[in-house]
């Protein structure tokens, strides 16, 4: 299914000739340096295409022939059609060492050998005239110092050649139709070499057309991670039937071609692709339609940006009037696709992939936000990033920190309408615990991963209110509100130590034992405020108490939870403005 939504996915890029995507046989690729020859072949000088982007340097990518798979001990005897790396390229090692020095050997005789084995009408060109001649008067190594300085500060820097007068060797009309054919011919097909060097045919898994199987697949980068979506080992326990590796799932060449070409166009593309911590996840429409369009605010409403805050919510906002207005697209073939992807040993692991009707992922987004509302301060934003939910629960507020799993639990919970994880809230619990602190996006965690667990599962149970509800008779709730009046009367006392920074991890787990204590000296504090203000606040502790039949000895972690949110809830109301 995924495979087939993107292979689905190029063909409607394919069909637009203004999406940029490569068409088959070619990828777009950074080129950091172009080698500048002339067309006798003379060394000219190193172009550098790289350009400031904010705060790093930034190649420009060119249009060039599809890389070969280089997998295992003899990759370096496999090289890339007028384009590869500096080893290739100019037999420049990595290091100054023996073993780099003989790798950069290996790899510069297959760049060449593979420029010699080209076809004579295609040799007799100028630009690969100029190309063949450079190597043949050895004019790479007339490189200076500093150009080959400068390629070896860009790790794995390819370089591909400028010809002047004519122009990139490949971008030459000649050399485009020459690779051209050789994608009708064969395409990028690797033998089984245990299969006497032939090609296997078979019917593609995807296209149900009958063709040459790609055995392997190209790599995909994700977290600086290079791996294959499809990589299967030859010899593990997946042979069968005498069809080895990829022979034994086949995939056709132009199938291979189009789904890691349409999820490599995805994860450069920003619009659609997304980050949270080490989960990467992309994002598409079947097709474009009009209307509310999904793709292009899917990632706002998970993640916020600094230089522009509003963002986030210009999204959420437009969202809720599509469902109100009926804008959403209700076509059921109109189909909204999510996979999230994590690096893995061997290939690249799968953590969820979500699949279903724009309009049904819309109304499962507005409710995540809807359980999400909570009160809050007027300077505040008016909704909740995933990026501030999920760093709320970890030290030092950073995204590195965020346990592997829990984001895209969070994320597939959403998309699916199910209650959020369990391991969300007991992390948020524990941040609560250590910092003795309740801030809206944690209070906001406890309020709708309670709401939304009692919405599937004990429907009878009350739901807690978007502010302070003096109806709740919940007894961890309860008790979170008495305690934040004990702490806002110590407070107005005048007192500069807080309780909270003593007592809250026991009043929230074992209040019996702290909670009388706290009571008595409260007394102490009343006598310090004002008339008015002392009989306002008693009548307050004697509201909330009367609930109350006695102080239990332990609290579940879902009365901590409500213990939190009664806590943040009655804080609030304290410095909410109140009408006449």
């Amino acid at each position: 299914m995924i495979l087939q939504a993107l292979y689905d996915y190029y063909q409607r890029k394919a069909a637009d000739p203004e999406s940029g995507i490569a068409p088959e046989g070619w990828e777009w690729k950074p080129i950091p340096f172009l080698v500048a020859i002339d067309q006798d072949g003379k060394y000219l000088h190193i172009r550098d295409t790289r350009e400031i982007d904010g705060k790093k340097k930034v190649s420009k990518s060119f249009l060039v022939p599809r890389a070969v798979g280089k997998f295992g001990k003899d990759a370096c005897d496999l090289a890339n059609l007028f384009w590869d790396h500096y080893g290739y390229v100019l037999q420049i090692p990595k290091e100054d060492t023996d073993k780099a020095r003989e790798m950069s050997f290996k790899q510069f005789d297959a760049f060449l050998g593979r420029l010699k084995a080209l076809p004579d009408d295609v040799r007799v060109l100028p630009v690969v005239r100029a190309l063949l001649k450079f190597y043949e008067l050895e004019e790479f190594r007339k490189l200076s110092a500093e150009d080959r300085n400068n390629c070896l500060k860009v790790a794995g820097g390819n370089l591909t050649f400028f010809v002047e007068p004519f122009g990139l060797v490949v971008e030459n009309s000649d050399v485009k139709a020459y690779v051209d054919g050789l994608v009708k011919l064969s395409g990028n097909a690797v033998v089984d070499d245990d299969d006497e060097g032939r090609i296997y045919n078979a019917v593609c898994l995807i296209t149900g057309q009958k063709g040459i199987v790609q055995r392997k697949h190209a790599r995909t980068s994700i977290n600086k991670d290079t791996k294959s979506l499809v990589a299967i080992q030859k010899g593990a326990g997946y042979d069968s039937y005498g069809k080895q590796q990829a022979f034994n799932c086949p995939v056709g060449l132009s199938a291979e071609f189009a789904y890691t070409t349409a999820l490599n166009a995805l994860l450069k593309n920003g619009g659609n692709r997304l980050q949270l911590s080490d989960t990467t996840v992309v994002f598409w429409t079947q097709k474009k339609t009009g209307g509310f369009d999904l793709e292009a605010g899917f990632p706002w409403f998970f993640k916020s940006e600094k230089d522009n805050p509003d963002k986030n919510v210009e999204a959420v906002r437009s969202l809720y009037q599509a469902v109100e207005t009926g804008r959403l697209p209700l076509d059921e073939e109109d189909r909204f696709y999510v996979l999230g992807l994590a690096p893995n040993a061997a290939r690249i692991s799968v953590r969820f992939w979500k699949t279903g009707k724009v309009s049904d992922f819309a109304g499962r987004i507005r409710q995540h936000f809807e359980d999400f509302n909570i009160v809050h301060g007027p300077k505040e934003p008016e909704y909740l990033s995933l990026y501030q939910i999920l760093s709320s629960t970890v030290l030092d507020y950073k995204m590195d920190n965020v346990p592997p799993n829990l984001a895209g639990s969070v994320v597939a919970s959403i998309l699916d309408g199910v209650p959020y994880p369990r391991t969300l809230l007991q992390q948020c619990i524990r941040r609560i615990r250590a910092e003795q602190k309740v801030g809206r996006p944690r209070a906001a965690i406890l309020k709708a991963s309670i709401n939304r667990f009692n919405r599937l599962y004990n429907k009878a149970s009350k739901e807690v209110c978007v502010g302070l509800d003096r109806t709740n008779t919940d007894t961890g709730y309860r008790m979170g509100r008495l305690f934040a009046v004990l702490e806002k009367i110590q407070e107005e006392s005048g007192t500069s130590a807080s309780i909270r920074e003593r007592f809250y991890g026991a009043a929230s787990s074992t209040p019996v034992t702290v909670f009388s204590r706290l009571l008595k000296l409260n007394n102490y504090y009343l006598v310090k405020l004002s008339p008015g203000r002392k009989i306002q606040m008693e009548k307050e502790i004697q509201d909330i108490v009367d609930a109350l039949k006695v102080f239990p000895s332990h609290l579940t972690l879902d009365q901590q939870a409500m213990f939190a949110v009664g806590y943040y809830h009655q804080r609030q109301d304290f410095f909410t403005k109140k009408d006449a």
